[in-house]
């Protein structure tokens, strides 16, 4: 079987402190490599221990996410921004916004993307975007920016077909995990049957969201295995064909071929 990519995974938490040495055997029986999205400043020291044990496994990526988009966001980034002059970074993110669990500081969050969208203009990264219950202001403020230099992932898609067709004309990847499995997304998986495939990433957003037969458990890397299935057996193709385009599609969005 071909190895996956899982283009979006907190391997880092807290989640996983108990059981880390196998949780990353197991990733790694199914993926070539595992890119890792910041979410603050306290998460950073885990990100890069975790990234420190393997760095041919593990790709780091700086940003601050929404749901820690708060009043002293200009302060966070700022001490985020020089992180990126000492050490290798592959992504800005993760960013975006998050109308679900707290509007109060949405302001703040619009912000906070429009800073790290012209830092991933500027050192020529892949955006890593959040867009949950905000897909079109998302997509608003990703067009406000586009100037042919960004590019990026539209992470965990759970849109509809416009909202696809317009992160594609964006020239970003959509990227899909464990919901694809889920038996009340039949809708989502229309969308992927028709979508074009070099713009298709592999994630599983772990420890969250888990492909079914795991709901309700931890999600880990390894599970990239059944979301690549479903999107297989979506596509009417080979589980080594759609692992070959879909890991194509990350290495060269990370700039590794």
């Amino acid at each position: 079987m071909m190895q996956l990519i899982d283009t979006h995974s907190h391997l880092y938490s807290s989640k996983f402190s108990a059981d880390v040495e196998e949780v990353i055997s197991r990733a790694k029986e199914v993926n070539s490599h595992v890119f890792l999205p910041n979410v603050d400043l306290d998460s950073i020291p885990q990100m890069l221990d975790l990234t420190g044990r393997d760095p041919g496994f593990f790709f780091p990526m700086m940003g601050l996410h929404p749901c820690h988009a708060f009043a002293d966001y200009q302060e966070v980034l700022d001490k985020m921004r020089p992180m990126f002059e000492e050490r290798k970074y592959y992504g800005v993110g993760e960013t975006g916004l998050d109308y679900y669990w707290d509007k109060t500081f949405i302001p703040q969050q619009k912000e906070a993307l429009r800073i790290q969208i012209e830092w991933a203009k500027e050192m020529d990264l892949p955006l890593i975007l959040h867009c949950r219950e905000s897909m079109d202001d998302v997509i608003e403020l990703v067009r406000e920016g586009q100037d042919g230099r960004l590019k990026g992932i539209f992470h965990c898609f759970n849109g509809d077909a416009r909202q696809a067709g317009e992160v594609i004309d964006l020239n970003f990847m959509v990227g899909i995990g464990g919901i694809l499995t889920y038996k009340a997304n039949d809708d989502l998986r229309e969308i992927f049957k028709n979508l074009p495939l070099d713009h298709i990433v592999l994630e599983t957003d772990s420890p969250y969201l888990p492909p079914v037969p795991f709901r309700g458990k931890r999600n880990e890397s390894s599970y990239t295995k059944y979301v690549g299935e479903k999107l297989a057996e979506i596509r009417e193709i080979s589980f080594d064909q759609m692992a070959a385009i879909t890991s194509e599609n990350a290495l060269k969005l990370f700039g590794l071929i």
